[in-house]
């Protein structure tokens, strides 16, 4: 153990950190910078000259904003794992500024509001309609939650991304369009979105006119104009959601599945499940794990203690997104027990959905 006179005072330590006495104490309490030695007399903290660089690496991930456990991280860890770090962090910033700009927008028109600049999309009546079988499922049903009773059109410069969620699922898609006019998002009621599908069968290649004025919309389908007006309420913002559900998960498995054997599976009377109670009311749950050769299976409660990898979901729920989503195959993602379930089209990025996990 050095003596006192090799060592920095905590004042010391401040001034060629950068980090106040406060801030120091602070991080000891932490466990993410603690002394060499604490007289255990004065309850004075001392560091070593070796303690100055990591100190001056708190300070600075502490002034770009680093989450405390980050930074305990980056000072135990070797570079290449602090660089790591710092790239993800500076990812987070950006997509934060993102959504800042956009709320800022939205505030703009909150206090000053313009006359409403009109936005005209024409689309493809097949991919118009395969978008929207691919997230209808996921609109709320909930009268308590008008605010969820849709599906958000968000307007980009060469197409429309379609979302729909209802908490506990989140469905996404999106169809190519041509575009004239500044990018939007318009909240679009269910009623309006089942008065347009069925037009959509009979319109041939006639393409989709989608007129976007305000609140007012137009929609001409072949010989038919449906109006309607866009939902007053804020859509939640799903690029948030998205970073949280389905972000950077490298622990994440990528489970190939046949949907015609998973939907057989799930709909037999003999499916396993597990009986959780939540609140007073007994719940049948359906568990998915990975069997020896890496695909999937169901689970039986026997088994919740055997299998590292298992998400309990609403099994009705994985149903309406199996069907929803098409195709002969799709690709499950799990990552543990509390992670949000992806199902994903292995040829299409853009169309994919997600469920919430039953904790189990």
């Amino acid at each position: 153990m050095p003596s006192v006179n090799d060592l920095h005072s905590i004042g010391e330590l401040a001034r060629a950190s950068g980090l106040t006495v406060s801030a120091l104490r602070f991080y000891d309490s932490a466990g993410v910078l603690t002394p060499t030695l604490v007289d255990p007399v004065t309850g004075y903290r001392w560091y070593t000259e070796e303690q100055i660089t990591p100190a001056r690496l708190v300070a600075g991930l502490r002034r770009i904003g680093m989450p405390v456990p980050e930074i305990a991280a980056a000072v135990r860890a070797e570079p290449a794992v602090v660089h790591h770090l710092l790239d993800a962090h500076l990812r987070r910033l950006a997509d934060g500024l993102s959504d800042a700009r956009r709320e800022a927008d939205r505030l703009r028109a909150l206090v000053d509001p313009a006359p409403p600049a009109a936005t005209t999309l024409l689309l493809s009546p097949a991919g118009l309609a395969a978008a929207l079988d691919a997230v209808r499922f996921a609109v709320s049903v909930d009268p308590a939650l008008p605010m969820l009773a849709g599906v958000l059109f968000d307007v980009e410069p060469d197409g429309v991304r379609l979302v729909a969620t209802d908490r506990y699922r989140l469905a996404l898609a999106r169809a190519g369009a041509d575009v004239d006019g500044p990018p939007v998002r318009v909240f679009v009621p269910v009623a309006l979105v089942d008065q347009l599908r069925p037009l959509l069968d009979t319109a041939d290649t006639w393409p989709v006119r989608l007129t976007v004025a305000g609140a007012d919309l137009r929609l001409r389908v072949a010989d038919r104009t449906l109006t309607g007006t866009a939902l007053p309420y804020d859509f939640p913002d799903y690029h948030r959601l998205l970073r949280t559900s389905v972000g950077e998960r490298p622990t994440a498995r990528r489970i190939p599945v046949d949907v015609a054997t998973l939907r057989a599976a799930l709909v037999d009377p003999a499916a396993p499940t597990v009986a959780l109670d939540h609140d007073g009311t007994t719940r049948e749950v359906t568990v998915l794990g990975v069997d020896d050769q890496g695909g999937l299976r169901l689970l039986p409660a026997a088994d919740l203690g055997t299998d590292a990898l298992r998400v309990g979901v609403d099994g009705g729920y994985l149903l309406d997104a199996l069907n929803a989503a098409g195709g002969p195959q799709l690709v499950l993602e799990l990552d543990g027990p509390i992670a949000p379930l992806a199902v994903r089209r292995p040829d299409d990025a853009d169309t994919y959905s997600v469920l919430m996990p039953i904790r189990l």
